[in-house]
């Protein structure tokens, strides 16, 4: 969070990093909604390309998706110039994101007809990543519209890692797919696909068809494993520690010991809690 440094103390790169990072003031708060509704369209136009489309509005969100990426390019190299440490801004998560996902349009952009070639072709599809932006918001507990909980906030992270999960690797799924499955017509199929998968349930009627869906859908899997249940444990063990009241056992030391314990679980030894007068 930034400091509330007077606006005439700040130099220009001050300033345009303070922005960048505020919540708080109205500006501020304007840049994060329109930042977070251009993420929200920039994603959807990607997902609304993979469907049959009368080429008048083709072209239109094509436009709109060159439009938006020169706002993120001018973010982008904001963010570059108002940070205090131009190397670590540069190789941040986030940071990197962002050019991963507006790269693929601009090399279309500058190089005309490179679009017809199979690697950018792949590589547009990396536009997907752009849902990873939206961790940025999560950062911390506060937003455009408030301070949430901190209970709040982990929920929001693991809701958005679930979306993320299942979007990245639909969209990747898609780009291998595609061109080789009659049965990946569309986003849609591979969004279905992927929900299936993931999920155990495994319906049959979507198989990969290409080596690299194979590899998508294992690492897909291997994702969900390993990272929906550590992002769950996060808020089971906030919410077990609130079931706990703070009494430690002066045998063994241990705290944090159920509500209604009368001896220490680990010890033996008679703790007999207070009862809280405020419940």
């Amino acid at each position: 969070m930034p400091t509330d440094a007077a606006p005439g103390s700040r130099d220009r790169r001050e300033t345009v990093r303070f922005y960048l990072l505020d919540h708080r003031t109205l500006l501020g708060k304007a840049i994060d909604i329109a930042l977070l509704a251009l993420n929200l369209a920039f994603v959807a136009v990607f997902v609304a390309e993979t469907y049959p489309l009368p080429a008048e509005l083709r072209t239109r969100l094509w436009g709109l998706e060159v439009a938006i990426a020169g706002v993120f390019v001018v973010e982008y190299v904001l963010r570059l110039y108002g940070a205090k440490d131009r190397l670590a801004e540069a190789t941040n998560p986030y940071t990197v994101v962002d050019l991963l996902a507006i790269l693929p349009t601009l090399l279309v952009v500058l190089l005309p007809g490179v679009g017809t070639v199979a690697g950018i072709g792949f590589l547009r599809v990396v536009r997907v990543v752009r849902v990873l932006r939206f961790y940025r918001f999560t950062q911390d507990a506060e937003f455009f519209f408030g301070t949430v909980s901190d209970n709040a906030l982990r929920a929001l992270k693991l809701l958005l890692t679930v979306l993320v999960l299942l979007f990245v690797s639909a969209g990747l799924f898609y780009s291998a797919e595609q061109a080789a499955n009659p049965d990946v017509a569309t986003f849609g199929d591979a969004f279905y696909y992927v929900v299936v998968a993931l999920s155990t349930v495994g319906f049959g009627d979507i198989v990969p068809t290409t080596t690299a869906g194979r590899w998508i859908t294992v690492a897909s899997i291997l994702a969900g494993i390993i990272v929906l249940p550590w992002q769950a444990s996060k808020i089971v063990r906030e919410w077990s520690h609130r079931e706990k009241v703070d009494v430690t056992c002066p045998i063994c030391g241990l705290s944090s010991h159920d509500r209604d314990a009368s001896h220490c679980k680990a010890c033996g030894h008679i703790i007999y809690q207070e009862v809280d007068s405020s419940e």
